[in-house]
């Protein structure tokens, strides 16, 4: 396999077509695609050092690719020369892409052995078992520093076929939300309402970002409309979405006024929900819970076949899914004097601190 860089995004771009057939071919997510990881760079590392790996066979066929980037940083208070994926808190996963991940990853290690000018290499957000952990496997075949940490457990459902089949499965945990929806609709008239595009699209999205930002997101300063980066993101990944097929905005509405929003995409029979926000002054009914009762059996109805509430785990989510899906961030380290610190803390030094401050306090 013949490995070389793409360091620009005008060479990024020109990928395109040839990125989404491995992306078909290997693990078809939206998250892996190019319009997705573009929209991405766009907004969250336009000016990013971009080290981009791919893999061309015999042929010239396109046959693996690792999106990194090069960016220095701290690590401890130790100054680190990192090689980091394209991830952050809103590219929600993150894979190596290769028809054969063994030699994908040891050829790519390969390269970069070649390269002094990095520390660690980081693969953020990685699901558990999936093709990056190749590229772990070949740094510790050649004795290098390496580990792992959990970075998330995402809840998911596999959805039945039927609205009636669910409904039997969710048996006594409906009575609840029935008693919430007749208590809301005593005030007007519920219903729900899904965008895919359209006219209607840049209202409903102005509409979502308000109820997202009116709640506790804004007191943690999370919400999207907050960043001009985030807003930018969401903006933009929603007219790439609709044009692409992809988008499905949710809205639970009490006569014209949304007070539940869920941002999420439809992709390969999963339902992904990414952002949802609902108005706090409705709370004692719960609209986002009476929101993804809808949302679901609108998806059944449709045909989806799992829903994937990404992100951490959380109670709420627990209401609506019984799998969860872990994520890992994925460690790699030079073999050398650096290297061997920067692993020595992250995986040695820190997490004894951590416990025996854990051990103090409950002494305390």
């Amino acid at each position: 396999m013949r490995v070389s860089e793409v360091r620009d995004l005008a060479a990024f771009d020109a990928l395109k077509e040839e990125w989404n057939d491995l992306v078909a071919r290997t693990d078809d997510q939206v998250f892996y695609r190019h319009e997705f990881l573009g929209c991405w760079l766009r907004h969250f590392a336009p000016e990013g050092r971009l080290r981009i790996l791919t893999g061309r066979d015999a042929e010239e066929r396109l046959v693996a690719v690792l999106p990194l980037r090069a960016q220095y940083g701290r690590q401890y208070g130790m100054p680190v020369r990192q090689l980091l994926s394209l991830t952050n808190k809103h590219s929600c996963r993150f894979d190596l892409l290769a028809e054969n991940p063994r030699r994908a990853g040891t050829a790519f290690l390969a390269h970069l052995l070649k390269d002094p000018s990095w520390d660690m290499l980081r693969l953020a957000d990685v699901p558990e078992g999936s093709a990056a952990f190749a590229v772990l496997d070949a740094a510790r075949r050649v004795g290098m520093p390496c580990g792992t940490w959990e970075s998330a457990r995402s809840p998911y459902a596999l959805l039945p076929e039927s609205v009636d089949a669910w409904q039997r499965e969710r048996g006594r945990r409906s009575k609840p939300l029935r008693r919430r929806r007749r208590r809301l609709e005593e005030r007007g008239r519920v219903t729900l309402e899904r965008v895919t595009g359209g006219e209607r699209l840049p209202e409903r999205l102005a509409e979502g970002f308000a109820l997202e930002r009116s709640g506790w997101k804004s007191q943690r300063g999370t919400a999207i409309a907050q960043s001009p980066k985030r807003l930018a993101f969401y903006s933009d990944l929603a007219g790439v979405a609709a044009k692409a097929g992809w988008l499905g905005l949710y809205s639970l509405r009490l006569g014209t006024q949304p007070i539940a929003f869920q941002y999420g995409l439809e992709y390969g029979g999963r339902y992904l929900a990414m952002k949802p926000g609902y108005d706090e002054r409705f709370a004692e009914v719960g609209p986002g819970q009476l929101l993804m009762e809808g949302l679901i059996q609108d998806c059944i109805g449709r045909g989806v076949t799992e829903l994937d509430l990404l992100g951490d785990d959380a109670p709420f989510k627990r209401e609506w899914a019984d799998l969860v899906r872990p994520h890992h961030w994925l460690f790699i380290y030079r073999n050398s004097l650096r290297g061997r610190a920067l692993y020595r803390a992250k995986f040695r030094w820190v997490p004894v601190a951590r416990r025996m401050v854990k051990k103090w306090v409950r002494r305390r």
